[in-house]
């Protein structure tokens, strides 16, 4: 039986390092072997390649926007079109592929060419292990469908009351989308020592990533942050949530049998 990859949505308010934490834990799972991976940037702004240190040439807005205007090939209809058009947007690199969603549709309806993502998504996941979901910062791709329900959700916040009440909104608004509680963790990131996190219930963050200058070195040389050094504070954080995120995929793997 093939067995379907394991997805990870990372969400949160933008600003908070979403696409930082998404780059570090699809470099974590290929230290770990857990290769292949599909890193998708369903962030408008698509910056995750960056972080990633990989080029993206195309993204899937414009693929949707050129299979409605341009003549499609003889023999060939709109549904193989696209699909020809969504592997070519693929970007392949040493141990994952990465696509980007691009910009948000423009005006009129575009409900056909959602599908046809889902579709082509469907048909991609066969490949990978994991799947890395970088989101915007709303949840319009689980709403639309366009990205599928992960398997978890990670909200990634600032340690404050500001960003408490951001993981509330996440987490109520993924729960009236159909997402368990049980799949939905917290990520606080840029942990500064000395400074208490805010609680968030009775739950304990699956991972406190600490401020750590290495990462805010990288930004500011405009290198991939993904490639910091393995013995960075943040790298070695990620590294264990990468841990505990194989743990879930295996017992999930495990369940199915």
């Amino acid at each position: 039986m093939v067995q379907s990859p394991f997805t990870i949505a990372v969400s949160g308010k933008g600003g908070t390092g979403k696409t930082t934490i998404s780059s570090l834990i699809i470099r974590s799972l290929i230290d770990l072997g857990e290769t292949p991976v599909l890193a998708v940037d369903a962030d408008p702004n698509a910056n995750l390649h960056e972080a990633l240190g990989i080029t993206v040439h195309e993204t899937l807005g414009s693929m949707r926007e050129e299979a409605f205007t341009r003549h499609i090939p003889p023999g060939m209809n709109r549904h193989d079109y696209v699909r020809f058009r969504f592997r070519q947007a693929l970007v392949e690199a040493k141990g994952f592929d990465l696509v980007a969603m691009g910009r948000p549709e423009g005006s009129g309806c575009y409900c056909f060419a959602n599908d046809l993502l889902s579709e082509c998504i469907i048909q991609l996941e066969r490949d990978y292990r994991y799947i890395v979901i970088d989101t915007e910062a709303g949840m319009e791709h689980i709403s639309r469908g366009t990205i599928g329900m992960p398997d978890m959700l990670l909200i990634v916040s600032d340690p404050g009351a500001r960003g408490l009440r951001t993981i509330a909104r996440i987490r109520e608004i993924a729960t009236q989308l159909g997402l368990e509680k049980e799949k939905i963790f917290v990520v606080f990131n840029r942990f500064k020592s000395g400074t208490a996190p805010v609680g968030i219930g009775n739950d304990l963050p699956i991972a406190v990533i600490p401020e750590d200058h290495q990462v805010e070195a990288a930004d500011l040389a405009a290198t991939p942050v993904s490639q910091i050094p393995a013995d960075s504070p943040a790298r070695i954080t990620v590294l264990n949530l990468a841990q505990k995120i194989r743990k879930y995929a295996h017992e999930k793997s495990e369940a199915l049998q």
